[in-house]
């Protein structure tokens, strides 16, 4: 069993100020404890910040090479730690170890290193007649991730943190902890300057609003429940500090009567079961036209229970279990709502094989018969279930699309490319995925209405973690 009783603060491992608080980390396959974390209080939140202002100055002022150097040393260093984090990953929260090594961790890294070449973007200056803008890092970031894709997300606020110059405490959920203190022995091991990268883990309504709202952290970055956010934004709100937010999604995809049907209900139904269903960005509303809606849902329905439900470490599974038996009881939770309000289950449900009992599994869960107004609708469920929604027309479709408090990502499979382009650009959503196009690293990431605020990213999210500042000449 791993165990991190101290916190990676200021270029050290420091024994956290109560050693009585600790946090097991839990197999949600198995339920078994796979680890033990030490627990931060307020004074570790203090220690942390402060290391990270300590620090800011000079590493500020490292040159572009110099922190291109240290990203590139990190990513190589991650590459030898791969197992490590696949492992980690997969073992606390639940994702298929073949998942876990291709995507959470292996394009983690790719991404990571991207944000090598991106160190002089702070170098570049505007000059407009008298004035000449310049770019300057914020300053003391505070980076909050969640257990979902707990490696990517530290990597998609830790890359331009470091790319603009500017320093950092994270604090990584309590379920999916131990790839943040891995880094940390990288960072470690590279010989980072002491307090540019600071970890400690705790509970998020013990520590969370105290880190929000100290008065010496510039910027929050978080990633979570929308729910969540809203008491981020509050706790950061007095010391007008910057945030960004990346946070809940129910996204629609449509699908027109001219499309492709099999490769759109194909990659629909795959896109939703992934990790289990928890990415925010899932598209969990499948827009179908009133013509072709019996096909698409006999399709999905042949798609989903192609699936291997099972032990995340085996090879052959596809989809392992939910993050914790919590989140198991509130996806069936809404099944049960789905049911109750007149949803009808084509495949999957309430029920799971006796195999798997022990560990938080839900089934590949498809509902038909779904109206948009519904609650499985409307609400981010965060695990494997799709509604197959009915529509009339292309227009009415779109107004589905957009009927929601939520706007992070969207897809269309139209006939050809210019056909979905000129749906996407009605939909408002942050991201679109046109006939099976798939998120790339380059491309900016974040969401509309109640999904949040700010980009992650590619260049846009560099964007996020610098000042400008306007010299103007006499």
């Amino acid at each position: 069993m791993h165990s991190y009783q101290q916190f990676y603060i200021n270029g050290q491992w420091q024994t956290p100020a109560n050693q009585d608080q600790s946090i097991a980390v839990i197999n949600p396959a198995n339920g078994e404890q796979i680890a033990i974390t030490a627990s931060a209080d307020l004074a570790d939140v203090d220690s942390a910040i402060g290391a990270a202002k300590k620090a800011f100055p000079e590493w500020s002022r490292a040159s572009s090479q110099q922190r291109k150097q240290f990203i590139v040393a990190i990513a190589d260093e991650m590459q030898n730690r791969l197992e490590d984090l696949s492992q980690a990953i997969s073992q606390s929260m639940g994702c298929p170890i073949h998942h876990a090594r291709e995507v959470q961790v292996q394009a983690s890294i790719d991404a990571f290193r991207e944000f090598a070449d991106m160190t002089d973007y702070v170098d570049e200056a505007e000059h407009l007649e008298n004035v000449t803008h310049f770019k300057v890092p914020i300053g003391v970031c505070v980076l909050i991730n969640p257990w979902n894709y707990p490696l990517s997300q530290l990597v998609g606020k830790l890359g331009p943190a470091m790319a603009t110059g500017c320093t950092v405490v994270v604090k990584p959920s309590e379920q999916t902890p131990l790839q943040d203190f891995i880094m940390a022995e990288i960072f470690a091991k590279v010989g980072v300057p002491a307090g540019v990268f600071n970890v400690i883990s705790g509970y998020g309504h013990k520590i969370g609003e105290h880190l929000c709202a100290h008065v010496d952290v510039d910027m929050v970055s978080f990633t979570g429940s929308t729910a969540a956010g809203v008491k981020v934004a509050q706790a950061s709100a007095p010391t007008i500090k910057r945030v960004c937010q990346e946070l809940g999604g129910k996204s629609a995809m449509i699908i027109t009567e001219d499309a492709d049907l099999e490769t759109a209900v194909t990659f629909g139904v795959g896109d939703v079961m992934f990790n289990s269903g928890q990415t925010c960005s899932a598209l969990t509303r499948m827009l179908v036209p009133q013509s072709r809606y019996d096909e698409a849902v006999a399709l999905a329905k042949n798609v989903a229970e192609q699936n291997i439900v099972g032990d995340p470490l085996n090879e052959k599974t596809t989809m392992g279990p939910l993050s914790s038996l919590a989140q198991k009881q509130r996806v069936l939770d809404y099944i049960h709502t789905g049911i109750k309000e007149g949803a009808r289950i084509v495949t999957g449900g309430t029920e799971t094989s006796p195999l798997l009992q022990n560990g938080a599994y839900v089934m590949p869960t498809i509902f038909a018969d779904v109206g948009n107004e519904m609650t499985i609708a409307q609400q981010e469920i965060f695990g494997p279930v799709l509604c197959i929604i009915a529509y009339e027309n292309e227009q009415q479709a779109i107004e589905m699309a957009n009927d929601s408090v939520y706007g992070l990502a969207s897809a269309v499979f139209a006939k050809d490319n210019q056909s979905a382009i000129h749906i996407a650009r009605q939909i408002r959503a942050g991201q679109c995925y046109i006939q099976g196009g798939y998120f790339n690293t380059q491309g900016a990431f974040g969401g509309f209405k109640q999904s949040g605020n700010g980009r992650e990213w590619g260049r846009e999210g560099l964007r996020e973690y610098v000042e400008l500042q306007a010299v103007f000449s006499g």
